[in-house]
C-alpha cells in the first residue's frame, strides 16, 4: 500500500474541484485526479466521517489488500492526513456499465462480443471472490453503478465497502440488511442471511439490464 500526501491528492484533484467529479455513491465522492508522475487516477473522498462510514473504509481497504484479479478495481493507496479518509484507484475512462447502458449520449445496444464479454468479466470476477481468493468474499452491493470498464471495455468490479470475507467452510452471514434494491434477492431480504448465491442473483439483474438497455 503506498500512502499519498494529502496535499499531493488536492493538487491532483484541483482542490476537489467539482469539474472533476465522476461519480457520487452512498460512501463518498470520486474524482478525476493527476498525480504528479503524470499518472491519471480516480479519488474516493469519503463523507464526513462518522462511525458506520470509517468502518466501511477500514472495511474496503481489508478487503482490496487480499486482492489480486484482473477483473476487479485496482487499489493504489489512500491518504489518512486529513479530515476524511482518501482512497486512490486506477482510473476508467469508460465509467460505469449504468452509464454505458442508460445514457441517452451512447448508441446502445454495443455488439454481441462485447455485451459478452462484459457479462463474462463480471461473472470471471465473482468466481474469484468467492471461491479463488485467499478468503471467500461476499460482495453485497452488485449492481451496474459499480461495474467499471477500462478503454477495451474490460470490467473493473468497485466499491467494496459493504462487502465482507467469510470462512472457507462458513455457508452465510447473517447480517443487517445491506444493498440496493432492485439488484437485492428477495430471500435475502426476508431472512437477513446472505449467502454467495445473492450476489448470483445481482448479477442475473446486471445481466437482464445488459441485454435490454
Amino acid at each position: 500500500m503506498k500512502v499519498f500526501p494529502a496535499k499531493e491528492l488536492e493538487v491532483a484533484t484541483d482542490n476537489f474541484n467539482e469539474s472533476r467529479i465522476l461519480g457520487n455513491g452512498g460512501q463518498g465522492t470520486i474524482y478525476k485526479g493527476m498525480l504528479s508522475d503524470g499518472k491519471i487516477v480516480a479519488i474516493k473522498k469519503s463523507k464526513l466521517v462518522e462511525e458506520n462510514q470509517l468502518e466501511q473504509f477500514i472495511n474496503e481497504v481489508v478487503i482490496l489488500s487480499q486482492m489480486d484479479h484482473r477483473n476487479v478495481v485496482k487499489w493504489l493507496g489512500c491518504s489518512l492526513g486529513t479530515e476524511v479518509p482518501l482512497l486512490v484507484y486506477e482510473f476508467m475512462p469508460h465509467g460505469t456499465l449504468f452509464y454505458l447502458i442508460h445514457d441517452r449520449n451512447n448508441e446502445f445496444p454495443f455488439p454481441w462480443n462485447i455485451l459478452l464479454k462484459i457479462a463474462s468479466n463480471i461473472a470471471e470476477a465473482l468466481a474469484y471472490l468467492h471461491s479463488a481468493s485467499s478468503m471467500p468474499i461476499y460482495h453485497r452491493d452488485i449492481k451496474s453503478s459499480n461495474i467499471l470498464l477500462d478503454d477495451k471495455y474490460v470490467v473493473k468490479v468497485s466499491d467494496f465497502g459493504t462487502s465482507r470475507s467469510v470462512a472457507a467452510d462458513q455457508t452465510h452471514l447473517t447480517t443487517m440488511f445491506k444493498g440496493t434494491f432492485g439488484y437485492i434477492d428477495p430471500e435475502y431480504f426476508q431472512s437477513n442471511q446472505f449467502i454467495e448465491k445473492c450476489d448470483v442473483y445481482s448479477f442475473g439483474v446486471v445481466l437482464v439490464e445488459l441485454l435490454t438497455g
